[in-house]
């Protein structure tokens, strides 16, 4: 049995505690984890500090912290494979996927790295005749960093490349449910030859391990990725130490089809935005807004394509479709189902867990035109697509703004000025037109409402782990005249 451990101040170590990973494939143990509890989490925080601060990373130049991003980069890229397999061995998650997104990753890196120094200050235009001000763009301290199992290399990625890219040092959560391929990351790191302290990743629960790295009072900043519930527990924490907050959370995302479009192309987009990665993705194109006129045409497409997905093995490079991550995942998904259908959505497909080993669920399309079911409303986090139709381009605005979620969205049109009008009216951070799920480190990424605050990606991003400092100069050789006066 494969054991990992923790990577503190430079070195590695076991938790606390530990305990054991599930393989969600098969339903077994396959590896022991370590468990950090509040003494580890300490450690990690002040080797964090100690590294801000004292050590050789505070004395580095913004171009030297760049190269060691690029080589961190060229770590990442050479062994992709590596940590594609681990992931989706903890994961579930297929490895057609992880492989090319970790691949991808190492961009982000190689973006940061470039960033590293073209961060700048500025020259302040001050109305005082004798004074020349100035601000610094400064690392804004020690960040949490704290990641969900799905799509973790890529998810600490956007935090990751940002936060050293500003000069920050970290302390990176993995979540519990499958923390293997960031606990491995954390020897390219080594390797890479960051200053200890720098980066540092440990595992554990939310009680003992993520409350205590959110509300330590040596935290400037936590970067949050995962539900709006523990987002609250986040905020919350932060009371104790003040420390600023970014989130990304989930979402509810509308994906808008008008007959107009070229109903093939959206489709594959369709099964891409909630099939793709087990339908577990923040930007999971969940709620299907489709032209009356063409739904019955459109759903029936889908309902094919859903059907002949190819279920099976996450190892297996011609899987399209994995297990879900946890067996309490696939317990909420089914339970989610079945309130829905029990409220009045039609079953198109799928609907019920595959039986055998692992946490397998099938692509599962629910038709909720004209009824109240809690699938057009609760994430589910999987496989499972609601289906409403519209009349209007008025109603279709209606109806994907009807959300308590703003993360992503899907207009299919060829109708260039009505997708114009839509762009502006839907309220969501990220918004694709006749595509889906595209990624890019160039840029943003981030919602509105119960999605979060706070963006991942471009120039944005590594802004965001900065804070300015304002430098006054006087220029003047006189006497400081009235001291009781403000200047």
């Amino acid at each position: 049995m494969r054991r990992f451990q923790h990577y503190i101040d430079g070195e590695f170590s076991d938790g606390e505690a530990s305990y054991p990973s599930i393989d969600p494939a098969s339903g077994t143990v396959w590896a022991e984890m370590p468990e950090a509890r509040e003494s580890d989490v300490d450690r990690a925080v002040n080797a964090a500090e100690r590294a801000l601060y004292e050590g050789p990373w505070a004395k580095m130049t913004a171009t030297q912290r760049g190269k060691l991003l690029y080589k961190l980069a060229d770590l990442v890229a050479a062994n992709a494979q590596v940590l594609a397999e681990l992931e989706t061995r903890d994961t579930g998650k297929i490895i057609r996927e992880t492989s090319a997104q970790i691949a991808y990753v190492a961009e982000y890196y190689r973006y940061y790295a470039g960033i590293s120094d073209k961060i700048e200050g500025s020259y302040l235009p001050i109305d005082k005749p004798d004074m020349d001000v100035w601000l610094r763009r400064e690392p804004i301290g020690v960040v949490a960093m704290v990641v969900p199992w799905n799509s973790q290399l890529f998810l600490s990625a956007v935090k990751i490349g940002p936060a050293l890219a500003a000069g920050c040092t970290m302390v990176v959560k993995a979540s519990e449910d499958g923390p293997a391929p960031l606990l491995e990351f954390a020897r390219l790191v080594h390797e890479a030859g960051f200053p200890a302290g720098v980066v540092n990743v440990i595992t554990g629960f939310g009680a003992s391990c993520g409350a205590a790295l959110g509300r330590h009072p040596k935290v400037a900043h936590v970067a949050f990725t995962g539900g709006p519930e523990t987002a609250r527990h986040v905020v919350r924490n932060s009371a104790e130490n003040l420390a600023s907050t970014s989130l990304e959370l989930g979402g509810k995302s509308p994906f808008i089809v008008f007959a107009d479009a070229d109903l093939e192309s959206a489709a594959n987009a369709q099964v891409a935005g909630i099939f793709a990665a087990t339908g577990q993705s923040c930007v999971a194109g969940s709620r299907l807004i489709v032209e009356r006129s063409v739904k019955d045409r459109f759903v029936a497409l889908l309902r094919e394509k859903a059907e002949a997905i190819r279920i099976g093995a996450p190892l297996d490079m011609a899987t399209e479709v994995g297990p879900l991550a946890t067996k309490r995942q696939q317990d909420n998904i089914g339970a989610l189902v079945e309130r829905s259908i029990a409220t009045g959505a039609r079953l198109v497909t799928g609907g019920r867990k595959i039986d055998g080993e692992g946490y397998y669920f099938p692509p599962t399309i629910l038709d909720c035109d004209d009824v109240a079911s809690p699938s057009l409303v609760e994430e589910f986090f999987g496989p499972v697509l609601s289906v409403v139709s519209f009349e209007t381009e008025a109603e279709a605005l209606r109806l994907a703004n009807d959300t308590r979620y703003g993360l992503a969205s899907g207009i299919f049109t060829q109708n260039l000025t009505r997708a114009h009008r839509l762009m502006k009216g839907i309220r969501a951070g990220i918004v694709w037109v006749n595509t889906y799920r595209a990624v890019s480190p160039i840029a943003p990424f981030g919602g509105f409402g119960l999605s979060g605050h706070g963006r991942e990606g471009g120039m944005a991003a590594a802004l965001d782990y900065t804070r300015t400092k304002t430098i006054w100069l006087r220029t003047s050789d006189d006497p400081i005249p009235d001291p009781f006066v403000m200047r």
